[in-house]
């Protein structure tokens, strides 16, 4: 049995600031997914800061599914991530 979901592109130029998820694919074939704050839109390209502040520049014709995501949780003090109940 093979599942199969539907791709939807979710994001719109509003979004700026927002943490998404976009899914974009390959010159060569395949996908991968690039999760970030976007930073800015403009003329077909997004820029994304990852968490760990590098930056990705995504060309919106690559972009075959993304939608937006709820902000990193904030650590804990003892530096572990909150646990889920």
């Amino acid at each position: 049995m093979q599942l199969r979901g539907r791709l939807v592109h979710r994001i719109v130029p509003n979004d700026l600031g927002k943490r998404v998820s976009v899914r974009i694919t390959h010159p060569g074939g395949g996908f991968t997914d690039i999760v970030g704050v976007v930073e800015s839109w403009a003329e077909g390209v997004l820029t994304l800061r990852r968490r760990d502040d590098s930056t990705v520049e995504v060309l919106e014709a690559d972009i075959v599914a993304s939608r937006v995501v709820p902000p990193v949780p904030p650590r804990r003090r003892d530096g572990r991530p909150p646990q889920a109940p």
